[in-house]
């Protein structure tokens, strides 16, 4: 009864390579994920979040609720998609394995953008013609629109994976 080594891919999304330790680059920092599609993805969400929320914070509000309600959301959703960026940049989804990371981020975009478009929308309605809160309004439904975009590649690329992975 002899059991054979199994290798468990967490870098699906990643854009990465599931390469060995022997690897020429295998040291803390991944630069080809730092230039890869999620990774620019990613840095052009938090820049959006950022100043969608900085926007919505510097204005004057006419609805208490429905503002910070979007500052939370934009806020958890610049601190969640950092998390996962330097988690795929610094190559510990491979100490981690007890995580899978791929279906963690699919979730965590999933959640995230279901509740930053109600946030957006929640502020577009109430934002009755403030130019920062219709400019945050609007960078939070850009966000979105890139966060439905991460959502489609994650999905794209586990499916792909997966039936590949399948097939052998």
């Amino acid at each position: 009864m002899s059991h054979g080594a199994r290798v468990i891919r967490t870098d699906v999304s990643s854009g990465g390579a599931s390469g060995s330790s022997s690897a020429p680059d295998s040291g803390r920092l991944d630069r080809a994920y730092a230039s890869s599609c999620p990774a620019v993805l990613k840095v052009a969400q938090l820049l959006l979040l950022l100043i969608a929320f900085i926007c919505i914070k510097n204005s004057v509000w006419t609805d208490y609720s429905a503002y910070s309600y979007f500052e939370i959301v934009t806020m958890c959703d610049f601190v969640m998609i950092l998390v996962f960026y330097i988690v795929y940049l610094f190559r510990v989804y491979r100490t981690l394995t007890c995580i899978n990371w791929p279906l963690a981020e699919f979730l965590h975009y999933l959640i995230g953008t279901i509740l930053l478009l109600i946030a957006s929308f929640v502020a577009a309605a109430k934002s009755y013609n403030s130019g920062g809160l219709v400019a945050g309004a609007t960078f939070g439904f850009l966000a979105t629109f890139l966060c439905i975009l991460s959502i489609w590649l994650s999905y794209k690329v586990s499916c792909v994976t997966q039936s590949t992975d399948a097939a052998v």
